[in-house]
């Protein structure tokens, strides 16, 4: 582990499983596993937290290319959803990301050994009205929280959301750029290159090239905008 990166150990987990999983985006491997690299397994308590704040990320590299993910990822996963679910009062996007991991491991993989996994609709799609008023400060920065959810093919009303204010969240990703918030403004990249529709005056590529430079230390950043990138080009396709 790169120890400037880790200011305490969830902290280090959380960079190890981000780094694999923008090194799997890279490289495309088929069936690598991304937890394993990072030296976490389902019985590591640390590493099922890190996992639970990646969140469906964590098989993003599958969820893009179209392949099956690797068992010990979905292990990690389904454990992180069993172990750590939201509390009644948690905020809006944390139960969104919760449902989005139940979601991702129902589409993507089967039932670990010995396990069962919620039944469709068992946890129900959370409210996101309140995404609809939202003022656009406020609706990119839940948006930039709930990147994870910016993938193809996985329909929900957050996506929604986002398509109907794609003006609002380019204004965002200006303002995050401007403030040097290279995290909120990858993630709100993300959406934008998930659902089209930003103005053509914006720049998406290109700004998405600055973020990553600036923000690349902290492998989220390059998460969002590796995922960014290939969206952009599987749209263009």
């Amino acid at each position: 582990m790169d120890q400037t990166h880790a200011t305490s150990p969830l902290a280090g987990a959380v960079h190890d499983l981000a780094t694999e999983v923008v090194l799997a985006l890279r490289s495309g491997d088929h069936l690598a596993t991304v937890c394993g690299a990072a030296g976490i397994d389902e019985e590591n308590r640390t590493g099922i937290a890190a996992a639970r704040v990646i969140g469906a990320d964590l098989l993003l590299p599958s969820v893009l290319y179209g392949r099956h993910p690797h068992p010990g990822d979905v292990a990690v996963l389904d454990r992180a959803v069993r172990e750590f679910p939201p509390k009644p009062d948690a905020p809006a996007a944390t139960a969104w990301s919760h449902w989005h991991m139940i979601s991702t491991l129902q589409r993507m993989a089967p039932p670990a050994p010995g396990t069962t996994a919620p039944a469709p609709g068992a946890y129900a799609e959370p409210d996101a009205a309140w995404l609809e008023e939202a003022p656009w400060q406020a609706f990119t920065h839940q948006l930039s929280v709930l990147a994870p959810l910016a993938v193809p093919a996985a329909p929900s009303a957050v996506q929604r959301a986002a398509a109907n204010r794609a003006v609002d969240l380019s204004r965002g990703f200006v303002r995050a750029v401007r403030r040097r918030d290279w995290l909120q403004a990858a993630g709100a990249g993300r959406w934008l290159a998930a659902i089209g529709g930003e103005p053509a005056t914006l720049g998406l590529e290109r700004g998405l090239d600055f973020v990553e430079l600036m923000g690349g230390d902290d492998p989220r950043v390059s998460l969002h905008v590796r995922a960014a990138r290939l969206m952009a080009e599987a749209r263009a396709r």
